[in-house]
């Protein structure tokens, strides 16, 4: 499947302070609609999205993005593979974990390596929401519990939780290219025991889970929150990432509606994660 490449400039302010805040809206609002990868290259966005999921009616329907100056181009899979062995650098989280290509060195004192080919699917590690995301699993104890791992993208945060002694992992992408690029990944890591499903949150099974992980967006993680709280033991912990500081609120409130207390809130460049216990 063919995939349409935006080339964006940042200097189109729009009312924002900086790039980097014309950056974060830009990601939201096309999040939003279907794009599912960003990549920053000097003064450019690029922004990718399945050729048979863009649709410009939406698009030009959106205030802030109808004007927006952009370059389209339709890209191959393959090509995306080549430009992301160029380009992509290792990520560290709390000087504890690494997330890297196969051809690239550990540092020394990493406990956890996590080697990924993330393909096109979103969630190599640079982006604010995973490396949120790790930061808390990085702090949860794990071991011999059940983890469920929703949105998983390229399976980084499963594949945490299988490193650090869960017994038990779900993981599950609606994208076709993330299911398969998880099952590659976590090959890639010797943590086979995970179980990847291709589906939404319909796919969750009769387990109950300790940890459930969920790094969506925030309307889905609005629609779904209920099943989420559901599938949680009592005192199980509830990750969730995706979405602006701005959005907090609204999420809390439906966190309290299904029995969810905040106890913890991580912040990077207005990109947020909390963390939620069932009570």
């Amino acid at each position: 499947m063919n995939y349409l490449e935006f080339t964006i400039p940042l200097g189109q302010s729009h009312n924002c302070d900086s790039d980097e805040i014309f950056a974060d809206i830009l990601t939201a609002e096309l999040g939003e609609l279907e794009f599912e990868s960003f990549v920053t290259e000097g003064k450019y966005l690029k922004c990718y999205i399945q050729k048979d999921l863009w649709n410009e009616t939406n698009f030009k329907a959106n205030d802030f993005l109808v004007d927006i100056e952009k370059e389209i181009n339709e890209i191959e899979q393959q090509n995306w593979n080549a430009e992301w062995e160029k380009s992509f650098s290792p990520i560290i989280v709390e000087d504890k974990c690494i997330i890297r290509a196969s051809f690239q060195a550990v540092p020394d004192n990493i406990i956890y390596d996590i080697v990924i080919d993330p393909k096109m699917s979103f969630g190599t590690g640079h982006h604010e929401t995973t490396y949120l995301m790790c930061s808390f699993l990085m702090d949860e104890e794990v071991a011999n519990k059940k983890v469920l791992d929703m949105g998983c993208g390229t399976g980084i945060l499963a594949i945490l939780a299988a490193k650090k002694g869960a017994t038990y992992i779900e993981a599950i992408d609606i994208d076709n290219w993330a299911y398969t690029n998880t099952l590659e990944n976590i090959t890639n890591n010797n943590t086979e025991e995970i179980i990847v499903k291709e589906g939404g949150a319909e796919k969750i099974g009769t387990e109950n889970f300790d940890v459930i992980l969920a790094n969506i967006n925030r309307n889905i993680l609005l629609m779904d929150m209920d099943k989420y709280a559901a599938k949680l033991i009592k005192g199980g912990v509830l990750f969730l990432s995706g979405f602006y500081e701005q959005d907090v609120e609204v999420l809390a409130a439906k966190a309290q509606e299904l029995g969810l207390e905040i106890l913890d809130k991580k912040v990077k460049n207005h990109w947020t994660s909390l963390k939620l216990e069932k009570i």
